[in-house]
Parts: structure tokens; sequence; C-alpha cells
């Protein structure tokens, strides 16, 4: 049964994780079509972030002490809700850019409390030799479904119709993956009596104890804060704008999404394929910060397919350097605690996510473009090397050996 329990949590985030791309796409051109500019869009997709740092801490102590289906389940009809009224106000002409700013606070809320229950969820679904191909399998399914499938959907129903039609299918795959996931037997992991003595405030303050202390787990976290930084606001914000440049509208970005999808499914399949690396987090870190150098060519290509054949590969490194992320939280953070530390990964890796948001149209305007994109991708290689020498990662993988 736990198989079948997994296939249901699969659809579920299958159908979810397109609608996410769905939204990507369609929010948008829903800024374009009220009169927004980059500036306004970095406001939308800002408090989106927002919403998310406001509800993951919490989410992860929920994550840890109440039933994890019940808390994702809340988050998809929510998630369902809210899009619906956005379409609704959409459809009907009344729609105004504070409406969807209000939205995307409430969606980024809601996504913020799925993350770290699913995190601790899928280790009580399946044995632990199963987890590496399980987080292949979910990046696989990711990439396809948020940066293919979906914003393939929104890119046909914004040219044929309006984002807010794009909006209203994004509410209905909310509840159909609801109803997905309704069915998936829950499976708390142990939870004994010390545990529930301890207080709400305890209970974050151990989570934030455990992830100073370990050393392998701050230094890839802070890695990320600064990775987040530099290349989040640039996707979100310039990179729409970039291919308007270019002469394409919503298809094209929602070809470039696709490419990206496609890349990170291509890495994810990579990773799962064999065990993990001997150096895993070696292998991981540079991954992440090599892979993001082809995101300097974005901003001076000057035709699509260039700008296709660089997310590709961005794709690829960063998937797969996901891939080993999760497995790893799941494998070497012990039980009982997997909910917080998933919620405070989210969190401390988001933080900046709003800054760099913020920042990325002003500094586009200022700075152009291309610079801002060169500074995306460059900046990170030399940020990998530096985490490495600095949180001793070699030696720390060698001591905790996986699959070897």
């Amino acid at each position: 049964m736990r198989h079948r329990d997994f296939r249901l949590l699969w659809a579920a985030m299958a159908v979810s994780l397109m609608g996410v791309g769905v939204w990507v796409v369609a929010v948008v051109w829903q800024v374009i079509a009220l009169g927004g500019g980059p500036a306004q869009l970095s406001v939308v997709v800002g408090v989106y972030t927002i919403g998310i740092l406001l509800s993951v801490l919490p989410a992860g102590i929920a994550a840890d002490r109440l039933p994890q289906r019940s808390v994702m389940l809340s988050s998809l009809l929510l998630s369902s809700v809210v899009l619906l009224g956005v379409a609704a106000l959409s459809l009907s002409g009344v729609l105004q850019l504070w409406h969807l700013a209000a939205g995307a606070l409430v969606l980024g809320v809601s996504e913020g409390l799925f993350l770290p229950s699913y995190t601790a969820l899928l280790p009580n679904l399946l044995p632990e030799h199963e987890l590496l191909a399980a987080n292949g399998l979910e990046g696989v399914l990711r990439p396809l479904a948020q940066n293919a499938a979906g914003p393939a959907l929104a890119g046909v129903l914004v040219t044929a119709f309006s984002p807010g039609l794009a909006i209203a299918v994004d509410g209905v795959a909310f509840l159909i993956a609801a109803l997905c996931l309704s069915r998936v037997r829950h499976r708390p992991g142990p939870r004994s009596a010390e545990r529930a003595a301890v207080s709400v405030w305890g209970d974050l303050r151990g989570g934030f104890r455990y992830l100073v202390q370990t050393r392998w787990l701050l230094t890839t976290l802070l890695f990320a804060v600064v990775l987040v930084f530099m290349v989040i606001g640039p996707i979100e914000v310039l990179l729409p704008f970039a291919i308007r440049e270019l002469g394409s509208d919503a298809n094209g970005h929602a070809l470039v999404l696709a490419a990206f999808g496609i890349g990170g499914a291509v890495g994810a399949l990579l990773v799962s394929s064999r065990k993990l690396p001997r150096r895993y987090l070696t292998v991981m870190i540079w991954l992440w910060g090599l892979g993001s150098a082809p995101m300097a060519l974005l901003g001076i290509v000057d035709a699509l397919w260039m700008m296709v054949a660089a997310v590709v590969l961005v794709g690829v490194t960063s998937q797969g350097a996901n891939v080993i992320w999760g497995t790893l939280l799941q494998r070497r953070v012990p039980d009982g605690m997997r909910g917080r530390v998933s919620s405070l990964d989210f969190f401390v890796s988001l933080i900046l996510m709003p800054a760099s948001i913020a920042v990325a149209g002003p500094a586009g305007a200022l700075l152009g473009i291309p610079l801002v994109f060169a500074l995306a991708g460059l900046v990170p290689v030399a940020l990998s090397a530096l985490a490495l020498w600095l949180g001793r990662l070699k030696a720390d993988e060698l001591a905790h050996p996986l699959d070897h």
C-alpha cells in the first residue's frame, strides 16, 4: 500500500506543480495586461515570496506535530480558492494590481505550508533505499510539470483567450490535486512523549540549534542564500522582458521555461539513475555554482533558440543538485526533525528572494539587463569554491559516506 500512496502523492504533486507553472506565466501577462512593467511585476512576485517566508517556519513545526497530509490538503484547497477568486475578478474586468498582489501573498503562504510537510511525509511512505529514486522522480516531475507543461498550457490559454482564463484553469488544477492527495493514507512518523511536551517555540529553537551546529547544512544554506539573491530576481523579473526584446510573446516565455524544465528532468534522471556520488557535497555545490554560468548569456543572445540552449544547461545542473540535496535532508537529518529543518531550508534559502526580486527591476533599468544576467551567471562560480573551502565540505562527506 505504500507504493499506492506514493503514486497518489506523485499525482497530486504533478497537478499542483503544473498549476504553479501556469501561474508563473499567467501572472506576468496579467500584470502586462493591467499596464504594469518590471517594477509592478517585482511587487507581485515579491509579495508571493514574502508569503512563503511568513508561513514556512510555522509550517515546519506543523509538519513535525500534525498529520502532514492534512497540512498539505489545507494548502491545496487554499490555493484553489484564491486562484478562482482572482480569475473571477479578471474575467469580470475589475481586477486591479493590488488584487493580484493580495492573491499572490496568500498563494505564497499556501506554498510555504505545503513544502515542509511533503519533505517530512515522503520518508514515511518509502524505505530509505528508495528515497534517491523517489527524489529523482520528483526532480523529473517538478521541471516537466512546473517549467514545461504548466507554462505551455498557460501560453496557449493566455494567447488564445486571456490571463484570467489561465488563472481559472489553475484554480481547478489545485482542486484536482487536493482530491488526489485526499486518498493518501497518512503515515505519521514517531512522536515521543518528550517531543509532545516541547513547546512550539522550543521546537523552533531546536531546529535552529540543529542547523547552526550542523556545519554541512549551515554552509549549504548560507551558500543558497546568496545564490538565490543572485539568480531569482533576474529570472523572475527580467527574463520575460529579455524575451520580449527578442520579439517574442507569452509563447516564447513558455518555451524558455519549458526548456529549463526539460533540462531539469534530464539532470534529475542522470543523478537518480545511479548511486549518490562519493563526494556528494562537492558535486552538489559545483552543480549549482558552475551550472549558473550559462545565465550570463541570457542578456546578450540575439535569438530565442540561444536562450533556450542556455537555460537547458542551467536546468540540467540545478535540478541534479536539487535531487542530491533533497536526499541528504531525508537521510542525514533525523526523523522528528525533518519538518523543521525542511522549513528552515526553505526559509533561509528564500530569505533574500524578495530583495532579489525587488532589486532586479531597478537594477535592470540602471545597469542594463545584460550586465545583471552576467553577474547572476558568474558570481555563483566563485561562491562555490568559497563554500567548499570555508565549510570543509570535502572532509565532512568523506566522514559520512552514503551508498558506498
